[in-house]
Formats: C-alpha cells, sequence, structure tokens
C-alpha cells in the first residue's frame, strides 16, 4: 500500500432483511398478474438502486437482488403452506 486509506462497506444482505422479505412475499401475495409484474419489478429495482447509490458493485447488488428474490419465494411457500395446514 502507498500510505492510502481503502474503505469497505459492507451491506447487509437484503436476503436477511427478514422484515423487508415478508413484507414484500406478504404484498405479492395480495396481487395478481400485472400489478404482481408491476410491483415485484418495483421493488428488486429499488433495492437495486439502493445497494447501487451505497457504493455496491453492480456484480454484488445483481447478487443480492437475486437472493432477495428466492428470499421472497421461500417466503410465499412458507406462507401457503401455513394456509395448507391451517386447513
Amino acid at each position: 500500500m502507498t500510505g492510502q486509506t481503502v474503505s469497505k462497506i459492507a451491506f447487509f444482505p437484503l436476503a436477511s432483511r427478514r422484515h423487508l422479505v415478508r413484507r414484500s412475499a406478504v404484498e405479492l401475495d395480495k396481487l395478481n398478474g400485472r400489478a404482481a409484474d408491476t410491483y415485484w419489478k418495483k421493488t428488486c429495482r429499488a433495492l437495486g438502486q439502493e445497494l447501487l447509490s451505497l457504493g455496491c458493485p453492480e456484480e454484488t447488488m445483481r447478487a443480492e437482488v437475486m437472493e432477495f428474490q428466492n428470499a421472497v419465494q421461500w417466503e410465499l411457500v412458507w406462507l401457503h403452506g401455513s394456509d395448507a395446514a391451517e386447513g
């Protein structure tokens, strides 16, 4: 190193933001068709932009958004599994 300070920012993983994952799954579950697509795209794009604005590299941002999408899909499975168990 030549005396320069290198700073790194750690980003809390989107998929680990439980409240965000749950809220997104519940909202998405209420919607159908175009409204669901619009909500989903808007949410994912906003999260991506948030990460980019904080200095997150694009490749990392894309991976974070994909993991968030996966977490929301699993939350939807869990929500519907609870519905099936109740009867």
